[in-house]
């Protein structure tokens, strides 16, 4: 599928799915047809191996997907995110198992990455029982992983060099509770789910049986990058939005007692140049540090420390700096942006519910800072 179809595809849905978000708020959950219209966009199967249907599209690629749809609505762009990289876990199990479950281009995966389960050896496979929190599109999925502790017979850690793993598990047997009550995001379905001694095979727990991940510069790619990328996607997504909206109004708002428009105020000027600057900026870092990362990878190298230090910390900034521009947005929309029928306040609570993800917390800039003066760290979720 070439690369223009996914950017066409998600320009005339995220079109389509910005009239619905107040469909996607009330049910708090996508509605399945705009699952499925993502799934045959092929936006799940970005990160899936071509050898079995997938895409492997580049990260920039898919960033710039994300950050479309989630410029229509924040929901859909973070779903289509949390699906792409949860595909990519079928990269590191045994072909065969793989093709099993990704049996038609819209198969969906998602799922959590907390190791909040256990999952206990038992003859021919594992025993799965555990509750997670967070999971995002997992109720439109045909999958869905769970992070659990890899535990033996006895209860005891399995291989202490990798004392945790993801187990996939068929939707059909997990159980969804109705907790997804929020301030944002809120379309997005990121319920609690939990199994109880689900029985699956060894080759559904990612990473146990031994499988070379394909050769291709996606993979080059650590799994947490790609998720945290995402995040900044979606949250540059949501300011673009709000500097339309803003725009959009202050062409027709008027102070109380005056005859002139928000859009003829100094400092209107003065935020919305301020706003576009800082959106621009951090964007311009944020695939500059992709594209030096994937000409690497292009080369059939690892992508290095340095070059995952310096995306990390543009996916933060990025994300910062999408809040700022939200923000300064939502105080110059002032009385109007508060009401239910603006798109301000939405952006508002959306995009600060993207600081709330453990990939872009105020930790990953003192694990790059650290990075930056040559203090050792661990680097384990680089």
């Amino acid at each position: 599928m070439p690369t223009q179809m996914l950017f066409n595809a998600a320009e005339q849905l995220g079109n389509e799915f910005s009239q619905r978000s107040a469909e996607f708020e009330q049910t708090r959950r996508l509605p399945q047809d705009v699952s499925d219209a993502m799934a045959a966009a092929g936006f799940y199967r970005m990160y899936v191996p071509t050898d079995i249907g997938g895409l492997e599209t580049s990260p920039a690629d898919s960033a710039r997907v994300f950050e479309r749809l989630a410029q229509g609505d924040a929901a859909c762009g973070w779903v289509a995110f949390i699906a792409a990289t949860s595909g990519s876990t079928l990269a590191r199990i045994p072909a065969g198992t793989a093709k099993a479950i990704f049996t038609k281009p819209e198969t969906m995966i998602a799922g959590v990455f907390a190791p909040t389960g256990r999952a206990v050896q038992d003859t021919d496979g594992f025993r799965v029982s555990g509750k997670w929190q967070w999971g995002s599109g997992t109720q439109n999925a045909d999958w869905v992983l769970g992070g659990c502790s890899i535990l033996d017979t006895a209860g005891e850690i399995l291989n202490a060099k990798a004392p945790t793993s993801m187990c996939l598990m068929p939707a059909s047997a997990i159980d969804f509770a109705d907790t997804w009550h929020v301030s944002g995001l809120q379309g997005t379905g990121s319920t609690d789910y939990s199994v109880s001694n689900l029985k699956i095979e060894n080759e559904h727990v990612v990473g146990l049986v031994k499988q070379k991940p394909p050769a291709g510069p996606l993979y080059q790619f650590p799994h947490f990058t790609l998720l945290a990328l995402g995040i900044a996607a979606v949250a540059m997504g949501i300011a673009r939005a709000a500097l339309d909206e803003l725009v959009t109004l202050a062409a027709s708002k008027k102070r109380v007692g005056t005859s002139s428009t928000l859009a003829t105020r100094a400092h209107t000027h003065i935020e919305v140049a301020r706003a576009e600057a800082a959106l621009r900026s951090a964007r311009a870092f944020f695939y500059s540090a992709i594209d030096i990362a994937w000409q690497e990878a292009l080369e059939g190298n690892k992508v290095t420390i340095e070059m995952r230090r310096d995306i990390r910390l543009a996916t933060t900034h990025a994300v910062e700096s999408s809040v700022k521009v939200v923000d300064a947005m939502y105080t110059l929309g002032a009385g109007s942006a508060v009401y239910h029928n603006s798109k301000l306040q939405q952006h508002f609570r959306d995009v600060h519910m993207t600081t709330q993800h453990i990939m872009v917390a105020p930790s990953t800039l003192e694990l790059t800072g650290r990075l930056y003066l040559g203090v050792e760290s661990n680097t384990a979720t680089l």
